[in-house]
């Protein structure tokens, strides 16, 4: 089954010249980075970093793209299925899923049977380049626009599950699509999967965010709380590890630049009053950059 893609409102993408020439001065800096501090990689060699890419523009439309390149059947607005298709498949040397509340992992088995809200706190200075960032570029392309300050999520965020099926029914990709109410900017296009890296013995979750002839890459490490918490974290120990690797197409030569300097982290809980949460925090040069918390209840 085949969804008809979410309607984007055109002024999500309309910007005046001046914005719209900081948007291509930024990606064409960021590119030059990638060029500058990336390697030059071939998929065949690091399958594990190999996920979908996006087009000019973004929105909701990398579901239907991938599907279509890679031969998949795409089920929009699921109303079951989870960012993680069996949590017990992560069990390895360094994290037994059995640690983890049982509430955690059926969130996770069947994300599409919750709804949440969200509250967001920036910092000083980080948040400068963050703003700069979520202005001109991610608002071009309709993908990654973090929320700045607390009242920007007031009215609610969407929560939307797509699944992406091989035609014999194998789940490939768990897509998770969000977007702010009132404003139809989107936060989250992503791509979610269990896959295993060179330099870590257990499945890690891989988060594939699509950029135009790109994407944004991140692995994160699973780890159990003392108190049944799960934990996930893009701290590693160097290329071919946990962490957040910027990949980029040109030419028809793929560069990826792992940014160590950027980390994330991700503590799913059940609090003192049985109300699932998380605290989901971004930090750049070890500098706090945004903070994130979510309340999660059933539908």
């Amino acid at each position: 089954m085949t969804a008809k893609l979410t309607e984007i409102e055109p002024t999500a993408i309309r910007m005046g010249p001046i914005r719209s020439c900081a948007a291509w001065i930024g990606a064409q800096f960021i590119y030059f980075l990638v060029w500058l501090f990336g390697k030059r990689i071939s998929f065949d060699q690091t399958p594990w970093l190999k996920g979908p890419f996006g087009s000019e523009y973004i929105g909701d439309q990398p579901y239907e793209e991938c599907a279509r390149d890679e031969g998949l059947v795409v089920q929009r607005d699921a109303q079951s299925g989870g960012l993680i298709h069996e949590f017990a498949q992560m069990k390895g040397e360094t994290f037994d899923p059995n640690l983890v509340d049982e509430k955690i992992r059926q969130f996770y088995e069947n994300t599409a049977g919750y709804r949440m809200d969200v509250w967001a706190q920036s910092y000083f200075p980080s948040n400068i380049a963050l703003w700069l960032l979520v202005s001109t570029i991610c608002r071009k392309v309709n993908q990654l626009n973090f929320p700045i300050r607390a009242l920007d999520t007031a009215k609610g965020m969407t929560s939307e599950i797509v699944l992406l099926n091989t035609p014999d029914g194998h789940r490939k990709y768990t897509g998770w699509f969000r977007q702010v109410l009132g404003t139809n900017r989107v936060i989250y296009t992503g791509f979610y999967m269990l896959g295993g890296v060179p330099l870590h013995d257990s499945l890690c979750i891989k988060v594939v965010f699509p950029m135009p002839d790109g994407n944004a890459t991140v692995i994160l490490r699973p780890s159990a709380g003392p108190s049944g918490e799960f934990l996930l974290s893009s701290a590693g120990s160097g290329f071919g590890d946990a962490g957040f690797y910027r990949i980029q197409k040109r030419k028809n030569v793929v560069r990826a630049w792992r940014i160590n300097s950027l980390r994330e982290t991700f503590r799913v809980y059940v609090d003192d009053v049985d109300v699932l949460r998380c605290d989901h925090n971004v930090r750049f040069l070890g500098l706090p950059v945004i903070s994130l918390h979510y309340r999660i209840e059933t539908n």
